[in-house]
């Protein structure tokens, strides 16, 4: 597979928002196709649908199949509450049957690495299986150096690539230098909190001020 898997180091992060920049400014041009193969909390919670939005993007950019869960919880207690055990490895079988050509994805993870998808699979597991190099988004305040670096330690021990770090929220100079410092990787970029902003709002700060220095453009 080729692109990125954006996981992070809480839920609610901002994943989201970042996937939904990412398919704005790249989508079209470099013909991106969005992901996300496991989802809880649904309807209600449905980030294909935001990312779609946000985007403006054809339903071509979107693979919109994966595991869905009602419950707006961890992966392996929501599939509890249905009766379910969850067996993502069905995921790739899917993905093969499809003979996509050479696709370029952004795949959005459910919470961070270390989120169980079972009595015995993490996120983490999901990721390495995809071979797709984590974009880590990461919240800019007080807190995020420990919790930045354990999620890079995470993903380094289980062999995962590390493409960088996207912080969301005010900037914080100290944070930044000190998670490149001590965490051996760059924040490729920084972006505010998106998700109160109108459509107009994000789609002009997407196009025109997400990724200036195009270091997240350059993975694709």
């Amino acid at each position: 597979m080729r692109g990125v898997f954006i996981t992070g180091t809480d839920t609610g992060i901002g994943k989201t928002a970042l996937a939904a920049c990412l398919l704005r400014k790249y989508g079209a041009r470099k013909d991106l196709l969005y992901w996300k193969p496991i989802q809880t909390g649904i309807p209600d919670d449905d980030d294909t649908r935001t990312v779609r939005r946000l985007s403006g993007l054809p339903d071509g950019n979107f693979l919109d199949f994966g595991i869905r869960l009602k419950k707006p919880l961890s992966p392996h207690h929501a599939a509890a509450f249905e009766k379910k055990t969850l067996k993502p490895g069905f995921l790739f079988e899917r993905l093969r049957r499809l003979k996509l050509k050479d696709p370029v994805f952004v795949v959005e993870g459910a919470g961070g690495l270390l989120v169980p998808l079972n009595g015995r699979a993490m996120m983490a597991d999901f990721i390495r299986r995809t071979g797709l190099p984590v974009v880590l988004a990461a919240r800019s305040d007080l807190g995020t150096i420990n919790h930045t670096l354990l999620t890079l330690e995470a993903a380094r021990a289980r062999r995962i690539p590390v493409a960088g770090v996207v912080m969301i929220g005010p900037l914080n100079p100290g944070n930044k230098a000190s998670i490149e410092k001590y965490g051996g990787t760059k924040v490729l970029e920084e972006i505010p909190w998106l998700e109160s902003r109108t459509l107009r709002a994000f789609s002009v700060y997407a196009e025109r001020r997400f990724d200036s220095r195009g270091f997240l453009g350059r993975l694709f």
